[in-house]
């Protein structure tokens, strides 16, 4: 049986990965901000067959709280073997412009606090765990329209293939998933196009990349081919186009 601790368990892609694992008859431990949200998606998810479902509210930018919050979730089933950290926000980034303040918030809660949550969980999973870490196609590069957001995912990214690196000859996977664009309550004012997805699409596919232990997973695949063009754009040419 998987046991598996999804943080930011109330994103819609998140719960769309939980539906996944409970149909697979996993141990579901979920951590959020919204404690009656949790309770709603365990009680939809011990309908779809989960084995177990545990949960605990945490905000994730009290660091502080972390470590107690993973206790409780090794401790609920005895151990966990695949952690999905799915927790983020989508900055406004001419207010982030405009606030040194705000700007160092959305970048602590999209990239510091999964930095951190991340170090910690590396101590604790064991051989054939794996941490499955949702960062972006934003990280690749950064752009005028979302520079403050794509510099954490950066961040996140970066950090991610060290710690792989690192945990490899310790038999612990590290994925990093780089969603593009996905139809969620986040991107409601985003006009929508043929790049868009759905959280169920890109939830099959996080699933499938922890599955086949993969060190980094674009979803849906074609963004891979889209940001090997974007990232080799001259920079002298990038700053030019308006994106």
């Amino acid at each position: 049986m998987q046991k598996i601790l999804i943080i930011g368990a109330t994103s819609a892609i998140a719960e769309a990965v939980a539906r996944v694992y409970a149909v697979r008859a996993s141990a579901i431990f979920l951590v959020g901000r919204n404690a009656a949200r949790l309770d709603n998606i365990a009680a939809d998810l011990r309908v779809r067959g989960a084995h177990q479902v545990a949960s605990a509210a945490l905000d994730v930018n009290d660091i502080s709280m972390h470590a107690a919050t993973l206790d409780a979730a090794w401790s609920a089933f005895g151990g966990i073997d695949t952690v999905l950290i799915a927790h983020g926000t989508l900055p406004d980034q001419a207010a982030c412009d405009a606030s040194v303040e705000l700007a160092l918030r959305e970048f602590g809660t999209n990239g510091t606090s999964t930095i951190a949550l991340a170090a910690d969980v590396a101590q604790r999973l064991q051989a054939g765990g794996t941490l499955a870490v949702i960062s972006s196609v934003a990280g690749d590069r950064g752009r005028a329209s979302n520079y403050l957001y794509g510099s954490a995912k950066a961040a996140v990214s970066t950090y991610l293939s060290g710690l792989g690196q690192r945990l490899r000859p310790n038999g612990v996977n590290v994925l990093t998933i780089k969603p593009g664009f996905v139809d969620t309550p986040m991107t409601a004012a985003f006009k929508k196009g043929a790049l868009w997805a759905t959280p169920d699409k890109v939830a099959a596919g996080i699933a499938k990349a922890i599955d086949r232990r993969r060190p980094v997973a674009y979803l849906p695949g074609f963004w891979w081919a889209i940001m090997m063009v974007i990232k080799n754009i001259p920079e002298f040419v990038f700053r030019r186009i308006k994106l």
